[in-house]
């Protein structure tokens, strides 16, 4: 990795680290920290959402992440996407990460976009549910 591409995904990291992780009382799991935002290309994103699934207990649990982008492109137009990943929490294990495959542009890879915020709507959970199922 060429190091003005290493800047902009540390860059990118520092600003998603102002993202909302928060989630509503009660939910059977809970982010480990903000949502991390990785540049691959112009218009080309991986959002990655670190998952701590301990109240998934011994037989694990499968749910899916909610959330909300705001990004902007290069000439100036700004846009607000609502996204959804899906995540499972493996059995006897604590954690777990979601990565999110993203594309953001409104003309097929002409612009350079920035992500400006990602915020986390909700997370849903079933317990007991693996990979296998």
């Amino acid at each position: 990795m060429n190091t003005r591409r290493m800047i902009s995904v540390l860059f990118i990291g520092l600003v998603a680290s102002g993202a909302s992780s928060a989630l509503p009382s009660g939910s059977a799991v809970s982010l480990t920290q903000a949502p991390l935002v990785m540049r691959v290309d112009k218009d080309e994103f991986r959002i990655v959402f670190g998952i701590d699934g301990q109240a998934c207990g011994q037989n694990g649990g499968s749910g899916a992440i909610h959330y909300r982008v705001e990004w902007k492109t290069a000439d100036g137009a700004t846009r607000s996407e609502t996204k959804q990943v899906g995540y499972t929490v493996s059995p006897l294990a604590s954690r777990t990460i979601a990565v999110d495959r993203q594309y953001f542009d409104t003309a097929e890879g002409a612009h350079t976009t920035e992500v400006l915020k990602v915020t986390v709507d909700r997370i849903t959970c079933r317990a007991g549910v693996s990979a296998a199922n």
